[in-house]
């Protein structure tokens, strides 16, 4: 088993900016990262199963909603030490990243926001520790990139809802305990639903033959007739506007996920290249290799300034989605580019699970679809700036 070796790349300082607090809560994870997720990543990634293990120290290092209130479990932090969480987190795999985006971002969040003292009360503290593992429910088959076309839908009868409907390429679905689902009732509203594993006609088929993510549990959400009952509608906000507030909140975690496998890339690339002997010294003196990792370096740099600026913007509620939609792109892509370079500096050593790289590459093609693909965000920002949507 390889040693982690990994240092973080910091060019710009960028530590002096972080407080005291940032500083433990990200060495917390680095070191956790380094302790239990090096070491096994690469053979639950090759076996494509998800290392169940891994939960109760993602409830420790702070994964599962650091910046929930204290009161309901959470750690209280700013949106700044949640962003290095989740850039350390990914650092080792994006998979492992993922199943805590969607528990903080995506469950615990809209649990927060959206729903009542009783639904805060019951859910968050066992989410925070672990105790509980959710899921999402927006992406259905037939709508992705427009989730407001959704045809899962669902009936009031009285005492209780009933719920039709399925959703695909959902996160932690196989082995999560409830599910935030959205739904469209009678009238084409939409709403949230807490659905619970155990209610009837409420299935999680596990989604297989991924080559991207093998580390991560996806699967599916069928609903065939489920009795919800009517305390578990989200009651504090409906409309597309809920489950899109839920992402912004992803989109920010990922916009700083993506740094760390940046980093990793980068990191092993610099150590292969001084290593490695070519034609009687070592590759990283050549003009070529220096100029990937410098451009490397330049491309992290960059992208580490546009997460903190804003994480800033975040703590003060002024962050736009356009702004978040801007940081996910443009962070998602340097990352992806900087794991193709990397990988080619290693050479055909770059393609083997002894290192990192190929791992990172196959999954960020996976970071640069999800919650909003690359060309859905460059819209976003094109109807931002001019006014106008490119959607319809």
């Amino acid at each position: 088993m390889k040693p982690d070796l990994f240092e973080a790349p910091d060019y710009y300082n960028l530590n002096d900016l972080l407080t005291e607090e940032h500083i433990l809560v990200r060495d917390a994870a680095r070191k956790w990262v380094k302790r239990d997720i090096s070491p096994i990543i690469e053979e639950y990634a090759q076996k494509a199963e998800f290392p169940n293990q891994i939960i109760k120290g993602l409830a420790e290092v702070g994964a599962f909603g650091p910046y929930i209130p204290m009161e309901y479990g959470g750690a209280g932090l700013d949106q700044i030490s949640y962003g290095l969480i989740m850039q350390e987190i990914e650092r080792g795999d994006s998979g492992v990243r993922s199943t805590a985006s969607v528990q903080s971002s995506l469950v615990m969040y809209p649990i927060y926001a959206y729903g009542n003292e009783k639904q805060r009360k019951k859910y968050l503290p066992k989410l925070a520790t672990g105790e509980m593992m959710g899921c999402f429910g927006l992406t259905e088959p037939n709508h992705g990139s427009n989730p407001s076309g959704m045809e899962t839908k669902f009936k009031d009868m009285g005492d209780h809802y009933l719920l039709n409907g399925a959703k695909l390429w959902i996160s932690n679905s196989p082995f999560a305990d409830i599910a935030v689902v959205w739904a469209k009732n009678e009238e084409g509203r939409i709403h949230g639903l807490i659905v619970e594993r155990g209610m009837e006609g409420f299935t999680t088929p596990t989604t297989h033959n991924k080559w991207s993510l093998r580390a991560s549990a996806t699967g599916e959400l069928i609903f065939d007739n489920v009795r919800v009952p009517k305390e578990n509608l989200l009651p504090n906000k409906s409309g597309l506007g809920a489950p899109l507030g839920c992402l912004d909140s992803a989109r920010y975690g990922i916009a700083w996920g993506a740094i760390g496998a940046a980093m990793d890339c980068y990191d092993t690339a610099l150590r292969y290249a001084k290593e490695r002997i070519q034609f009687g010294k070592p590759i990283a003196a050549t003009q070529l290799q220096q100029k990937k990792l410098a451009e490397m370096i330049t491309e992290i740099t960059k992208s580490q300034l546009l997460a903190f600026r804003l994480g800033q913007l975040k703590n003060e509620n002024k962050a736009t989605s356009a702004q978040i939609s801007m940081a996910k792109r443009n962070n998602v892509d340097m990352a992806i580019k900087i794991a193709r370079e990397a990988r080619q500096v290693l050479g055909g050593m770059g393609i083997t699970g002894e290192y990192s790289i190929m791992r990172h590459m196959m999954n960020l093609e996976s970071v640069i679809t999800y919650e909003g693909t690359h060309d859905i965000h460059l819209l976003i920002t094109g109807a931002d700036i001019t006014g106008l949507s490119a959607f319809k």
